[in-house]
């Protein structure tokens, strides 16, 4: 990518800890790709594909001074003790695919949904899985290959 991507990252705030290490591994990882980036914060996992979809439309109204090439989204659903954990699972995943495969977004999915909180660590460390880097690898990757398309 000779011109660097820019990217939104959206990132839930329910978990402040597990979010903070899944940021550390995201801007880890789009710094070192040259992107830059914006950090919004949204209360929960729920909130972050109609956050998206509102810079989506401030990008279509021409209001954002530079328009996101990506999106990175973070953030963490621990299961509990009733069926919420699966409505908020289910309904943020099917809204970051729907936001991708309906408006061609490139969106990098980086919401843990895991039984523990251990498992949630595991998967948000930079030195262990590091989710949160992948995800922003992930929507890097997608800018790349829109770009590519667009060039026939």
């Amino acid at each position: 990518m000779t011109d660097k991507p820019h990217i939104m990252v959206v990132e839930a705030r329910f978990y402040d800890d597990i979010s903070d290490a899944l940021w550390e591994g995201a801007e880890r990882a789009l710094k070192a790709a040259g992107a830059s980036y914006e950090r919004f914060t949204v209360p929960g996992a729920l909130e972050i594909p109609p956050a998206i979809r509102l810079a989506h439309l401030a990008a279509e109204a021409g209001t954002l001074k530079r328009p996101f090439d990506g999106y990175v989204a973070l953030g963490c659903v621990l299961r509990g003790e009733t069926t919420h954990y699966d409505t908020v699972c289910n309904e943020s995943a099917r809204g970051i695919m729907d936001l991708g495969t309906r408006f061609g977004l490139a969106i990098g999915n980086g919401i843990l949904t895991c039984e523990t909180e251990e498992q949630a660590w595991t998967r948000a460390r930079a030195n262990e899985l590091d989710k949160g880097g992948g995800a922003a690898q992930a929507a890097l990757a997608l800018v790349a290959t829109r770009r590519r398309l667009a060039q026939g």
